[in-house]
């Protein structure tokens, strides 16, 4: 089967690029090893035909569309309660989120489940449409089934764009559908320099619009996503298998085991777009959230989005330590032996005066009455 080769992005892109589209372009395979060498083989037929150009053409692809930048966009670190900006380098600048965008895909669906529409444990019918969606996937095939959970533990840590798909139409019956609900939800949140127009973050086909967001936007999603316990457990999660263990997913997100205390969130890249992260850590009582995006290249991402986490816990203002309520409180010390004595006599002193008195008072009666002339 011929490639079907997406010159407007190559034009827009560099050899990644190029790369990418040929390998969306192709059907996603079915075996153990995935049709890696008739894909690896399409891919380099392209490659070649694109370097036979010419150094001109090739030239042309280099002056690609991209808004990467070194070392990044923009960038933003806050404290996750309270919101406050610990530190910023155009924060309101905008940029491609690529993957990253799943974050709303996984609020949309904590939403739904909190609310009680659908539950984790819901059964999820593939459709052919979600069978045939390329880049990052866990290879689904069209009338397989999977729970809600399973797809966003695919979603969330393998960046699976079949998945994203097959969890939008099932929500919202087609993915137009779910991208409205993304679009309102990002409106609800303040999130006023957001437009999306994908529920994965691929990059825009000819005559589509890309995604666009800014760090800051990103920060108000995170706060938002950290309200449900189960954000971290998917975007924790380093390494899970997925299908019986037969497809081994491992999360892009590489500060996980590597930054002190980092714990989510997702990644997102394509060339056009560059390199972008949400990234979330806690020390102590201290959580901050990290946002860099269009970075050049992955490790640059990684190290400012470290560097930006570090920044934000030595800039955190410190807060004061609630001490927890005393509930069993210590017997009163009873009293030193001298004095429990002392009081155990003067007790005895004064209950025998009393009962001397109360015997003078019935003798000086009884006498009275013996006294008293007859009648």
């Amino acid at each position: 089967m011929k490639p079907k080769f997406r010159y407007s992005l190559a034009r827009q892109g560099d050899l990644s690029a190029i790369a990418l589209a040929t390998e969306e372009a192709l059907p996603p395979s079915r075996g153990r090893f995935g049709g890696t060498r008739r894909r690896s083989l399409a891919v380099g037929i392209v490659i070649a035909f694109v370097l036979a150009s010419g150094t001109p053409a090739l030239a042309r692809i280099k002056k690609s569309n991209t808004i990467a930048r070194d070392p990044y966009v923009g960038a933003l670190v806050i404290d996750a309660d309270s919101g406050q900006v610990l530190a910023a380098d155009n924060p309101d600048a905008k940029a491609y989120p690529a993957s990253v965008l799943k974050l709303m895909n996984l609020l949309i669906i904590l939403d739904k489940i909190q609310a009680g529409n659908i539950t984790l444990q819901d059964k999820v019918l593939i459709t052919a449409e979600a069978s045939k969606i390329g880049g990052s996937q866990v290879y689904l095939k069209e009338n397989e089934t999977f729970t809600i959970d399973e797809l966003l533990y695919a979603l969330m840590v393998q960046s699976a764009n079949d998945a994203a798909t097959a969890l939008a139409i099932h929500v919202a019956g087609s993915k137009d559908g779910f991208v409205e609900l993304m679009n309102q939800r990002a409106r609800t949140l303040g999130m006023k320099s957001t437009e999306f127009y994908s529920i994965h973050g691929l990059p825009p086909g000819t005559g589509q619009k890309p995604d666009v967001t800014t760090p800051r936007d990103l920060t108000r999603l995170a706060r938002e996503l950290l309200k449900y316990p189960d954000t971290l457990r998917y975007t924790s999660t380093r390494e899970r298998g997925f299908r019986n263990n037969i497809f081994i997913m491992r999360n892009h997100n590489h500060l996980l085991g590597r930054v002190e205390g980092c714990d989510g969130m997702k990644t997102g890249y394509f060339t056009m777009a560059g390199y972008s992260m949400v990234a979330t850590a806690h020390r102590g009582n201290n959580r901050v959230i990290a946002v860099v995006m269009g970075s050049v290249n992955g490790k640059l991402r990684d190290a400012k989005t470290a560097e930006l986490l570090a920044k934000g816990f030595m800039l955190m203002p410190k807060k004061p330590v609630i001490s927890a309520p005393v509930t069993n409180l210590p017997p009163p010390e009873a009293p030193p032996a001298e004095v429990r004595s002392t009081g155990r006599t003067v007790a005895k002193i004064i209950l025998l005066i009393a009962v001397l008195a109360l015997a003078a008072l019935g003798i000086t009666y009884f006498l009275r009455w013996r006294q008293r002339p007859p009648e």
